[in-house]
């Protein structure tokens, strides 16, 4: 059996501490080799052509050239895999989305205090991270943000009325983007979505906002009890699960601050098993592209319950780890490019 060399990481961050311990961790790992470091853009870049690293990790706030500018030439001219390195922050989230929309793979967070330690408590996840990214598609992610803005119409106020479907996506890696291309395309009138996608907790809002702006529904972080209505696409609120729960003729949401299930929170499976519990064949379950197996029991539990299943195919996705175990368990009725989703949804959602 012929063993897979280490994956190549250039580390880029204008902190030298940084970029000792972020070295130093990755190093450990014998799947991985770190190539080198570099203060700046302008050096990474020279470093790019010298090194050929597989992966680069990437600070978004950088001297002589932000992370974004040099990102958006890197995926323009010579695409290669990157993690984002972004401060927990309310700007460090707008900005990290700002990178996944440019075709950053996926990004790790950088604590503000005490960097070091916060970094050595992420080790395993920074690890993960890089060696799923070496092994990503960066063409799809960086090609999906070229389709021209949509012009949003926004329907008068819709009032509750029982809805004949639900709509149920989970996502991880990639699937910050992916949602955005599912939801931009559906109109203001759609039925009811329900959302989760791993992202840390000071990230939410910010990716409530930016859905919110691309899409004729109306985009929300959910509260917990509220009526779940056609036109109303809901993601869960500051790393809680959302779970939907039947009040009557009408679903609800349920969100709360539970363990994390499968080391997420807000987990995926938390979400779809409510889903096939309260909504059953009214629902349909959607899952896009993600690292790791999150998502593909509970969307097995959502066909069982007698829901129509979709997964988005290996091709589109940046990481085919979610959607592949579901099609591996059985759980998914029908495999789509990404940009067939949306169509697809709408056709199941009046049949």
């Amino acid at each position: 059996m012929t063993l897979q060399p280490p994956c190549r990481v250039l580390v880029i961050d204008d902190s030298a501490l940084v970029r000792q311990v972020l070295s130093e961790l990755l190093a450990a790992d014998p799947g991985i080799e770190v190539v080198g470091t570099a203060a700046d853009p302008l050096l990474a870049r020279e470093k790019i052509k010298r090194l050929k690293p597989d992966v680069l990790t990437l600070d978004v706030e950088m001297p002589r050239m932000d992370g974004l500018a040099f990102l958006e030439n890197l995926m323009r001219l010579h695409p290669l895999p990157v993690v984002m390195v972004s401060s927990l922050t309310e700007r460090g989230a707008d900005t990290t989305l700002q990178a996944l929309a440019l075709g950053a793979v996926d990004f790790v967070a950088k604590p503000k205090l005490d960097v070091a330690r916060g970094l050595e408590a992420y080790a395993e996840e920074i690890r993960a991270k890089v060696k799923m990214a070496a092994r990503s598609r960066v063409s799809a992610s960086a090609s999906l943000q070229r389709r021209p803005a949509m012009p949003i119409a926004r329907s008068a106020a819709i009032g509750f009325r029982t809805t004949d479907r639900l709509i149920a996506i989970g996502a991880s890696a990639g699937g910050t983007e992916a949602i955005r291309v599912v939801l931009e395309s559906m109109p203001a009138d759609a039925p009811a979505v329900v959302l989760t996608q791993h992202l840390p907790a000071s990230f939410s809002t910010a990716f409530a906002e930016r859905l919110d702006k691309h899409s004729a529904m109306s985009v929300r972080e959910a509260t917990d009890g509220e009526a779940i209505l056609p036109g109303h696409a809901y993601l869960p609120a500051g790393g809680r699960h959302l779970r939907i729960i039947r009040d009557g003729a009408r679903w609800r949401c349920r969100v709360d601050d539970t363990a994390p299930v499968n080391l997420h929170k807000p987990a995926v499976d938390v979400l779809f098993r409510s889903v096939a519990q309260s909504a059953g064949a009214n629902a349909i379950g959607v899952i896009l592209t993600g690292m790791g197996e999150d998502g593909a029991r509970g969307l097995l539990e959502m066909k069982q319950a007698g829901a129509t299943t979709l997964a988005q195919d290996e091709a589109s996705s940046v990481v085919w780890g979610m959607p592949g175990s579901a099609v591996r368990l059985g759980a998914v009725d029908d495999v789509l490019p990404l940009e067939k989703i949306t169509e697809r949804l709408l056709v199941l959602a009046h049949s």
